[in-house]
């Protein structure tokens, strides 16, 4: 359960794993966060999409079904639908908390992000994109430069407040007729100081390259 005044998604970027990024506390205010995932079956998928502020305001949510080729395809065209959704409610200078529950996603946005901010432009660990997700990739890469500051975090598959919208849009499409919100969260009180829980330490000397 979220405390009190913060976001259930907050919740769990802080706690989950952002791979290549060490997780300094100042990471743990993120403006908006958004949990996306893809289902993909013979019979039809889904795309789903939660969006909140840090301080527990829900921004949207989206089930839509969808027609992916492939797992890999639905996972890159949720988070591709995600960050469209965020980017017509949010500010250009904001920092955002990513949650996807496929592991080379959260890769791939950590690296592209730590690829515009060295000095060579080349990331950690090469980004590696599925052939059929190269198109929904790139307007990914659109999205994430768009914003002030991204971060991507790995949660679990059971953990993804989005993956029961992707799995069942047809049941959740209700969810496309709440109202629309442009929101701000609220600005957090300054706090007296900040650590951060041991898994996110970082272990090798506050490169900013680390692995979690």
């Amino acid at each position: 359960m979220a405390a009190h005044g913060r976001s259930n998604l907050r919740d769990l970027f802080d706690e989950s794993p952002t791979p290549h990024i060490a997780h300094p506390p100042r990471t743990h205010h993120r403006d908006f966060y958004v949990a996306t995932d893809g289902s993909f079956r013979e019979s039809g998928g889904g795309l789903g999409a939660v969006i909140e502020t840090r301080d527990g305001t829900r921004v949207a949510r989206v089930a839509t079904a969808d027609a992916p080729p492939d797992n890999n395809v639905a996972e890159y065209r949720a988070l591709h639908l995600g960050l469209d959704v965020l980017a017509a409610r949010a500010p250009r200078d904001a920092c955002v908390g990513v949650l996807v529950d496929h592991d080379s996603l959260a890769s791939n946005v950590n690296s592209t992000i730590l690829a515009t901010n060295h000095p060579d432009g080349k990331p950690p660990r090469p980004v590696s994109i599925p052939p059929a997700s190269r198109h929904h990739w790139r307007g990914i890469e659109a999205r994430l430069t768009g914003f002030g500051e991204v971060r991507a975090a790995r949660i679990d598959s059971g953990q993804n407040p989005a993956h029961p919208l992707a799995n069942a849009p047809d049941r959740y499409r209700h969810v496309n007729q709440e109202s629309e919100r442009c929101v701000l969260p609220e600005t957090p009180e300054p706090a007296a100081a900040e650590f951060p829980p041991p898994s996110r330490a970082d272990r090798n000397g506050g490169s900013g390259r680390a692995s979690d």
